[in-house]
């Protein structure tokens, strides 16, 4: 399993890296189905991942956002399989903020069992096997475990504000908030950098998947807001609301 993750890490800094090449250019941008922006960076990014993996494992089907999505019918069979985002947080590498990513995920029974979380503005990487996660930096690479706080630090979205989200701070009561792009808000939380994350907007499984991985291999919990797992084995590729917590 180890062997597995460090050859995602090293797609996902290789699709980081042809994401890069286009950073600082004029990018054109199209508009998908639904309205979300799509860029060659995302494009070049989806060809390296889906490529590698193929190559990597053949016999695991890859789903990815920027490619063509295989219907239920045949993946409802599907055991196990990637789930990718080669671009995650499109509208934050427009703005050039840094603050997008690159997520792979390894799916199992629904449920995310390997991850790589890689921020190639950032030059820093979350990884997690279920049961570990560690961050990796130009530093070198650490474990890193969630950590409570007596005043908690609330991480939301900085594209996708929710109207739902201010009755939760008020129940809440004191805290701070932190605004972040993509699934970086799952890795605040694993990092010990933030105790909630309330997603009370949509997503979708490639922008999850990742980042519940890394979350939940540092210790926390990510439910919908029944208390059922957020889990990948459904018809449907949106997400219902959920909710990180230690």
């Amino acid at each position: 399993m180890s062997t597995l993750l460090e050859s995602i890490y090293h797609i996902a800094k290789e699709a980081g890296a042809a994401i890069m090449a286009h950073y600082h250019a004029n990018v054109e941008v199209s508009e998908k189905a639904d309205s979300s922006p799509v860029t060659a960076a995302d494009l070049a990014a989806n060809a390296i991942i889906v490529q590698q993996l193929t190559a990597l494992t053949p016999e695991i089907p890859v789903l990815s956002e920027e490619s063509a999505h295989t219907q239920w019918p045949e993946r409802q069979h599907w055991q196990r399989f990637w789930l990718v985002d080669p671009l995650d947080g499109t509208k934050e590498f427009l703005r050039k903020n840094g603050e997008f990513t690159v997520n792979i995920a390894l799916i199992e029974q629904g449920k995310p069992v390997l991850a790589v979380v890689h921020a190639p503005a950032l030059d820093k990487s979350w990884l997690g096997d279920g049961h570990k996660a560690w961050l990796e930096t130009k530093a070198g690479r650490e474990q890193i475990k969630v950590r409570p706080a007596t005043v908690p630090t609330v991480v939301g979205s900085r594209s996708h504000p929710s109207p739902d989200m201010a009755a939760f701070l008020e129940q809440l009561g004191e805290h701070k908030m932190t605004e972040v792009g993509s699934s970086l808000k799952f890795c605040l939380v694993a990092e010990g950098r933030a105790q909630y994350y309330p997603r009370l907007g949509p997503t979708m499984m490639w922008d999850t998947a990742a980042g519940q991985c890394v979350a939940e291999s540092a210790g926390a919990t990510v439910q919908q807001l029944d208390g059922e797992p957020l889990n990948y084995h459904r018809e449907t590729l949106l997400n219902p609301h959920f909710m990180v917590t230690l």
